[in-house]
């Protein structure tokens, strides 16, 4: 079970894109959680988060799958203080 904390609420499922469409959902994207677009919800996530997080960060390849870019997601957030991901299954 993967748990990811904002300052705001906290966020639980099975895998990262779980959470990824919990967040969309919450930010008010319902293409995203109804499975659409994914890599959509990063893209622009990311983009708001220019001011704080590298250029080389924000990415969003056509190469991993999404399960890849969520996880990556989660992990850029809790790198830079934006928010704290805890992976039970991966002791992480």
């Amino acid at each position: 079970m993967i748990t990811f904390r904002t300052t705001e609420k906290e966020y639980t499922g099975a895998t990262a894109v779980d959470i990824v469409r919990q967040l969309a959902h919450d930010d008010g994207d319902s293409a995203t959680h109804d499975g659409v677009s994914i890599r959509g919800f990063l893209r622009q996530s990311l983009k708001q988060l220019g001011d704080r997080i590298p250029p080389r960060e924000l990415d969003v390849s056509d190469r991993v799958s999404d399960e890849t870019l969520a996880r990556s997601y989660l992990l850029l957030h809790s790198d830079y203080g934006i928010g704290e991901m805890h992976d039970d299954s991966r002791g992480a």
